[in-house]
């Protein structure tokens, strides 16, 4: 496939639900990827990337940052409190607030800082005990207590169970969005951002259909 490839399914599929060509952001999920890989992508001109660990990205985007500018850089996994303050300096989105605890640690550090990346709730849709996520039924408490500490919600964030049909999943976190008026929907990955934009993803994660297979060392 390639990143042409997807970038014209993402256009039909905005076609198809009846939006605006380029209301969806396609987030190419850059972990553990080659950098050749990744440089092959930004040369095609795509500037918005994905990474799950920020150990591994502040060894890849300084360097490509002093080649290619206005790299729009998204956290889309688990962050432990103790990585905070370097994801604040790396990650200009962060798609996985999940906990009370990281909720305060963000505000203290947008506090010192004067800036915060904006920020997705991680909801685990499918009630998952393995997976990371404020439950449906605390979403709305937990978006509320996050804004009345002045963090910068945009947004709310899944990854549905693989068992399960996704789009149950995306249309309840349309639903816990609309009800908190929060426009951002980060949701849908290789297999299913179709149905994802179908049902209102504003930001989609894609990334071995983009970059192939990852490469594991």
């Amino acid at each position: 496939m390639g990143l042409q490839d997807i970038q014209q399914r993402v256009t039909q599929a905005e076609k198809d639900a009846g939006r605006a060509v380029g209301s969806v952001k396609l987030i190419a999920v850059s972990k553990i990827q080659p950098d050749a890989r990744v440089q092959a992508v930004l040369e095609q001109g795509h500037r918005c990337f994905g990474e799950n660990r920020v150990q591994e990205a502040a060894g890849k985007w300084p360097g490509f940052r002093d080649t290619f500018e206005d790299i729009d850089l998204h956290l889309i996994g688990p962050l432990q409190t103790n990585k905070a303050r370097q994801a604040f300096e790396l990650f200009q989105s962060i798609h996985a607030l999940d906990r009370p605890k990281l909720a305060k640690t963000f505000a203290r550090l947008a506090q010192e800082t004067g800036h915060c990346p904006q920020l997705f709730i991680q909801v685990n849709t499918g009630e998952e005990p393995q997976k990371a996520g404020v439950l449906p039924a605390d979403s709305d408490a937990f978006i509320n207590a996050c804004r009345a500490m002045d963090l910068p919600v945009v947004g709310v964030m899944s990854i549905p169970p693989a068992d399960e049909e996704a789009a149950l999943h995306f249309a309840l976190l349309a639903k816990i969005a609309a009800r908190n008026g929060l426009k951002g929907l980060s949701m849908g990955m290789s297999g299913d951002f179709e149905k994802a934009i179908a049902l209102g993803a504003t930001h989609i994660r894609v990334g071995s259909a983009i970059f192939g297979d990852r490469v594991v060392a």
